[in-house]
């Protein structure tokens, strides 16, 4: 039978995958309008410096969160290994 443990997980897997259905819903809604903004924007063969320099602006913004990530993946790596050497 169910026991009270197996009814909150199952309250909890339901709460979760409706946030990640929300959430996913929102993250493609906006991705859509920025696309189409950029294409209106830089659209045409007379704005090749404009597009040269908003895809320069897309990388460089893409790097800061690789690195963000990147920096603290290796910090948490070395906070393990250190408790690792401890025990």
């Amino acid at each position: 039978m169910y026991t009270k443990k197996n009814n909150i997980q199952i309250v909890k897997f339901k709460f979760q995958a409706l946030f990640f259905g929300i959430c996913f819903f929102f993250i493609g809604v906006s991705a859509n309008a920025q696309c189409a903004m950029c294409r209106a924007a830089l659209g045409g063969d007379s704005n090749t410096k404009k597009a040269e320099a908003v895809n320069d602006g897309i990388v460089y913004l893409m790097v800061i969160p690789y690195l963000l990530v990147l920096i603290i993946g290796y910090l948490i790596y070395r906070m393990y290994s250190k408790k690792k050497k401890a025990v």
